[in-house]
C-alpha cells in the first residue's frame, strides 16, 4: 500500500488554512472533472483530489493524519504504525467512511475507527450534542483489578484563522474491572454540548491494551509463553510461572514437547465466564559455552542415539 500525500494532491501547504484549502481543492476539482477536462487520467486525479479534500477539510481526520509525520513521501510503502490514533477525540461513530471510491489507504486510516461528520438531525434550535469517540491504551493489568485514570484526550478544531489546531482535554476515568479489548466505556453527556436546550452528547472511549511483555490477549484469554529446561520436559517437574494475579507452581507433565499448551481455567481477565491462561511450553537449550557444557552434549550425541528427523525417514 502506499502512502498519498493530500497536501501534494491538493497543492497546499501544511499549515494551510481551510479557507486556502478550499480553493485549492475547487480550482483542481474544475481542472480534473471528467466532463470538462482533456487530461489523459482526469477521473483518477478527480478522485485523488476529492479523496484529499475529504480530509483535509475534517479537524478530526486531518489532525490524525498530521500525526503520522512528515517523515512519509508519496508513493512510499506503508502501513499505519500500531495505535497511531490513541488518544485523539473524534466526532461520529466507529462505523467506516463507507465510499468505495477511497482508496486502501484512506480505508487503513479511516475505515474503520472514523465516522462521518455530521450531528444531530434537522435544523432545530432544540438538537442533542454529538457523540464523541476516542481510543484509549491502559495495561493489561486494569482488567484484573478496575482502576481509576488520568487521561489526556487531544481534540483537533480549527482557530479563527482557518487553522488547525489542538486543544487538550483531561478527564479522571474509572477503568472497570474485566473490560475487554474493543469494548466501549461511556461517559454520559461528555461528547459535544447541545443546542439550546438539548442534552450534550456522550463521550465512549474504545479500550486497547498496551503490549505486554509476558502476555498475549485473545478476547478474555491470555497466553504465556514459559520457557523450560530440556529436563524439565522429558521428566516432568513443577515450575515457578507467573499468572496475572500472582506466582504458581505448573506442574509440566513428563515427555512435554515445545509448543505444548497447558490450560489453565478462570486465570483469564474476569468476567461472567472468565477467560482462561494458556501456557505454550518452549523448551530452551543451555548453552554450549563452556568446556564441560560441550563435554555433556558429546556425551548426549553419542549415548542418547537420538534423531530429532527420524519421522522425515534420513
Amino acid at each position: 500500500m502506499e502512502f498519498k500525500d493530500y497536501y501534494k494532491v491538493i497543492g497546499v501547504k501544511r499549515d494551510a488554512a481551510q479557507d486556502e484549502i478550499k480553493r485549492a481543492y475547487r480550482k483542481q476539482a474544475r481542472k480534473y472533472h471528467p466532463d470538462v477536462s482533456r487530461e489523459a487520467d482526469a477521473e483518477r486525479r478527480f478522485k485523488e483530489v476529492g479523496e484529499a479534500y475529504e480530509v483535509l477539510k475534517d479537524p478530526d481526520k486531518r489532525a490524525a493524519y498530521d500525526q503520522l509525520g512528515m517523515n512519509w513521501k508519496a508513493g512510499q510503502e506503508f502501513r499505519p504504525p500500531p495505535d497511531w490514533d490513541a488518544n485523539f477525540e473524534f466526532r461520529g461513530g466507529f462505523t467506516g467512511a463507507g465510499d468505495s471510491s477511497f482508496s486502501d489507504f484512506f480505508e487503513s486510516l479511516f475505515g474503520a475507527g472514523f465516522g462521518t461528520s455530521g450531528g444531530a438531525a434537522g435544523a432545530e434550535f432544540h438538537a442533542q450534542g454529538e457523540d464523541r469517540h476516542a481510543k484509549i491504551l491502559i495495561d493489561l493489568e486494569d482488567a484484573f483489578h478496575g482502576a481509576s485514570r488520568n487521561l489526556n484526550l487531544r481534540v483537533p478544531d480549527f482557530d479563527l484563522q482557518g487553522r488547525l489546531i489542538t486543544r487538550e482535554r483531561d478527564l479522571n476515568v474509572r477503568i472497570p474491572k474485566g473490560v475487554r479489548q474493543g469494548q466501549k466505556i461511556r461517559l454520559a453527556g461528555q461528547g459535544s454540548s447541545g443546542l439550546g436546550s438539548g442534552r450534550s452528547g456522550d463521550l465512549y472511549l474504545e479500550v486497547e491494551f498496551k503490549t505486554h511483555p509476558l502476555y498475549r490477549v485473545d478476547g478474555r484469554d491470555l497466553t504465556l509463553t514459559l520457557p523450560v529446561a530440556p529436563w524439565e520436559a522429558a521428566l516432568g517437574a513443577k515450575v515457578k510461572t507467573p499468572t496475572p494475579t500472582g506466582t504458581i507452581d505448573l506442574k509440566i507433565p513428563a515427555g512435554s514437547r515445545s509448543g505444548r499448551k497447558l490450560r489453565l481455567r478462570g486465570r483469564g481477565i474476569p468476567g461472567l465466564e472468565p477467560g482462561d491462561l494458556y501456557v505454550q511450553l518452549e523448551i530452551v537449550l543451555p548453552p554450549s559455552d563452556t568446556d564441560q557444557a560441550k563435554a555433556l552434549y558429546r556425551r548426549m550425541q553419542s549415548e542418547l542415539g537420538f534423531n530429532p528427523r527420524a519421522r522425515l525417514g534420513v
